[in-house]
């Protein structure tokens, strides 16, 4: 037996016998947050068997918490999580953006100090970028950090800072030289979220939630110690970071799509019948197996880039997943208010409504929510240009 069929055996021993059985299928993750309490005991028990274990990063170093994982190795828990339908113990903008690239970019000091803490899902944290002017044109922002000693002193506005409101830190991308051009002249810092300069204001959505904030700065401070790269330099940090966020390897490390969503095949047979165990409906039965096959080619394009890249995050191809992932969420959400007809159109702003069930409230918010995702995270047309100048280098104009 090879060394990695041991590990194969020996992970899927583990796995079998440390998640609970309402850790795996759809249900909560954790993100963190040190405001937001864990309520359901699975979910509690997988979390703290997955960060002694130091799975909850499997392929950070094992001196910041993580598990240490290979390339092959980390490709082994994926699979067998995605076998038991295992969903993520952790899943955060600390394990997804900050994290990674505090690994690339960061000293010892903001390692040692930060990524434990991720990893022990001990802490949240929340993206400043967008502002009310510069969203696709990022590096047009304002928001200034002037130098004031040991620390910067930063004034201005953030908007659709995702999770703000439950946030413990924010890394930010702010203007320390104003006289530079636009792409220069930009510093990327960590500060805590819970001070008296920043004011978090919650942005109603047409979901009814309120996932998105507007971020105000008045003379917030950000450590010296806090600046990620070097002064002036932050636009390659900040670029690096949409990088891994547009990778799309929280799926990944969830072990596949299906962990925290509902299967739209059982769905398709609860709402339109089944006929000898396949969906009645011929056309939406086409409809699901098209979404199905789709899905598992994009998830094979990801683990390629995976491991093409030896299980660091790819460059600019990972605006392919960013275009492909966001138009395949939607898809998916189409087909289940499709599929449920008149159930699939409550009144998202009701906080409850007795005539339809939570399920059914929860899925037309996330449809409402994800026609945004083509937008967020850069949008899908911009990352159509990084596609044709830096993958496929093609001229301008």
């Amino acid at each position: 037996m090879t060394d990695l069929s041991a590990f194969r055996e020996e992970t899927k021993a583990w796995l079998e016998e440390n998640c609970p059985p309402g850790a795996r299928g759809p249900g909560p993750i954790s993100n963190g947050s040190s405001k937001i309490k864990i309520t359901d005991a699975d979910t509690l028990v997988w979390l703290e068997r997955m960060v002694e274990k130091g799975w909850t990063v499997p392929s950070w170093p094992k001196e910041v918490g993580g598990g240490g994982l290979n390339n092959d190795e980390y490709l082994v828990l994926l699979e067998e999580m995605a076998a038991m339908g295992a969903r993520p113990a952790l899943s955060s903008f600390g394990t997804s953006m900050i994290g990674p690239t505090l690994l690339e970019f960061g000293t010892d000091e903001q390692k040692n100090t930060h990524l434990p803490r991720i990893a022990r899902a001990e802490v949240e944290w929340c993206q400043g970028y967008s502002e009310p002017g510069s969203g696709s044109d990022l590096a047009s922002l304002s928001t200034r950090a002037e130098d004031n000693g040991d620390h910067f002193v930063i004034n201005g506005q953030k908007t659709w800072t995702s999770g703000a409101h439950n946030a413990d830190w924010m890394f930010c991308l702010v203007r320390t030289d104003p006289n530079a051009p636009k792409h220069e002249g930009i510093s990327f810092v960590l500060l805590p979220v819970d001070q008296p300069g920043i004011e978090i204001r919650p942005i109603r959505m047409l979901s009814g939630e309120s996932r998105f904030n507007d971020t105000f700065f008045d003379n917030a401070i950000a450590q010296k110690t806090d600046l990620v790269g070097e002064l002036n330099k932050g636009w390659t940090v900040g670029k690096r970071l949409l990088q891994h966020e547009r990778s799309g390897m929280e799926s990944l490390v969830s072990g596949g799509a299906k962990g925290g969503k509902m299967s739209l095949v059982a769905e398709a047979k609860r709402c339109l019948g089944e006929d000898n165990n396949a969906i009645a409906d011929p056309a939406y039965r086409s409809e699901v197996l098209k979404y199905e096959m789709d899905n598992q080619v994009f998830r094979m394009a990801q683990r390629r880039a995976v491991e093409e890249s030896e299980g660091g995050t790819p460059g600019a191809v990972t605006s392919i997943f960013k275009i492909y992932g966001t138009e395949l969420q939607q898809k998916y959400y189409d087909l289940l208010l499709k599929m449920r007809g008149v159930r699939g159109f409550p009144d998202t702003f009701a906080k409850q409504n007795d005539s339809f069930s939570d399920a059914e409230m929860s899925t037309t918010r996330d449809w409402l929510f994800y026609r945004a995702a083509s937008i967020y995270s850069g949008s899908n047309e911009v990352q159509r240009n990084i596609i044709a100048k830096r993958v496929l280098g093609l001229p301008d104009g």
